[in-house]
């Protein structure tokens, strides 16, 4: 049986996958709507809230749809789309898979990978590896919750500064991503050039909202800047000799 990346088997095996997901909202939101109606709500406020949730759907579908189209040049179409739609984030996936690739020593994530040790290996490390957070939320979030009250309770500036510092160490573990080929020279700060366009395309959207009360680019901010990223890695790259 094939196995390979862009394989019909794995088709059909994040096909299953997909439909098996989309069934369960399907479920849920016909008990909701079912409910709804058993307490009495208004057809139109079911209607507009259904409407407005679709809508709102869109923009992270986009980041998500970039986040495939990036990891499908590596680890085919089937798993980055099986990855995407039901658990995982690009931030995690595309890290993960980089790590493992490099420790079954290949270095280049820009060709398919055909190995299928080294697929196999990959596949395991971005499903094992996000399996903790699941873990930690399942069995842990309200232990970690009540912890956090405590601490609120106690002292609101010092838990202000705690959440901070959570996520200014989760954004700093990714950042040094960035640096991690600048021995290289020019070309290894390309990384670097693109996530300086990001950040530059996010300061203007952040302005737009802000200044002009564009409230609808909110949704729409992230998948516009890493878009706008990725089109502007393109020159760069050829400008920086990648």
């Amino acid at each position: 049986m094939d196995f390979s990346p862009n394989s019909p088997f794995m088709y059909l095996i994040t096909g299953a996958v997909i439909l098996f997901v989309v069934a369960q909202s399907v479920f849920f939101l016909v008990r909701a709507i079912r409910q709804a109606k058993r307490l009495h709500m208004d057809s139109g406020v079911i209607r507009r809230t259904i409407s407005a949730s679709a809508l709102f759907t869109v923009a992270p579908a986009l980041a998500i749809l970039i986040g495939v189209i990036s990891l499908s040049q590596f680890l085919g179409f089937p798993l980055p789309w099986l990855r995407l739609s039901v658990l995982g984030a690009l931030t995690y996936e595309l890290p993960a898979a980089q790590s493992a690739a490099s420790a079954m020593g290949v270095s280049s994530t820009s060709t398919l990978v055909t190995d299928p040790v080294v697929f196999s290996a990959i596949a395991w490390v971005m499903t094992l590896g996000i399996l903790s957070g699941i873990i930690v939320v399942l069995f842990g979030l309200k232990k970690l919750e009540r912890s956090l009250d405590r601490i609120r309770e106690r002292d609101q500036k010092k838990s202000a500064l705690l959440m901070d510092s959570l996520f200014l160490g989760m954004i700093c573990a990714f950042t040094g991503l960035l640096f991690a080929d600048i021995k290289q020279g020019l070309p290894g700060f390309i990384p670097l050039a693109v996530a300086l366009v990001s950040m530059i395309l996010m300061a203007l959207c952040g302005l737009l909202i802000r200044r002009f009360q564009i409230k609808w680019l909110e949704q729409y901010a992230l998948p516009f800047c890493m878009l706008g990223g990725m089109i502007a890695a393109i020159p760069l790259t050829t400008l920086m000799g990648g």
